[in-house]
């Protein structure tokens, strides 16, 4: 049966992708979803835009988050503020409107000393341009230490924008054994290189 309900998602998800208008998940969301479910098992997926890939990753964090615990605890790191926006944009549709998570959006170009007064407030979930998150790790302005889930998403436009070291960088500043999935359009051979060291076991679709 491909339908959300049989992925696994709750009765809260299913009520905000269904109020959405979304029916049946893409092929994209029919492997990723319950891989991601499970809180373990990593993930590369190999997706162009417009697969309906923040659906795929998102919904399985929304899951996952424990609401009572108010720090990062999910790390999604993009390539452009504009990206960052929409995936931000994208989880709180899906949460729907009585949702206790929080998602916060961190990103260049705007006024890094608000981005710090909100993570400051409490947040689950941090989407992140590797830049910035750079910044905000030199300031001691996020903790990293509880992070149990990482997306990487569209790595090859963050290797083509000159951010992989950054990336690196954040990827080593993550606790051990926390759940990683990447999506990529393509896999050059330095995304798979990151993949290979910061990737165990990973499902590959």
């Amino acid at each position: 049966m491909n339908t959300f309900e049989s992925l696994g998602l709750n009765g809260e998800l299913l009520t905000a992708v269904q109020a959405l208008g979304f029916t049946e998940p893409t092929p994209n969301q029919q492997k990723a979803i319950p891989v991601l479910l499970q809180g373990t098992r990593d993930f590369i997926g190999l997706a162009q835009t417009g697969t309906g890939k923040t659906a795929a990753f998102g919904l399985p964090l929304l899951q996952l988050i424990r609401r009572q615990d108010r720090y990062p605890q999910a790390l999604i790191i993009c390539p452009t503020r504009e990206l960052c926006l929409q995936i931000t944009g994208d989880l709180d549709k899906f949460k729907g409107k009585n949702s206790a998570i929080s998602v916060t959006a961190v990103y260049g170009g705007a006024s890094i000393v608000m981005q710090i007064k909100d993570l400051k407030r409490g947040t689950h979930i941090v989407v992140a341009t590797p830049g910035r998150l750079i910044d905000l790790i030199e300031r001691k302005a996020i903790r990293l230490e509880e992070i149990q889930y990482v997306v990487l998403d569209e790595a090859d436009e963050m290797l083509r924008m000159g951010f992989i070291d950054d990336v690196q960088t954040i990827m080593d500043a993550t606790p051990e054994g926390r759940q990683v999935a990447m999506f990529s359009a393509t896999m050059p051979s330095q995304i798979r290189a990151i993949a290979q060291k910061h990737l165990k076991g990973a499902e590959e679709v």
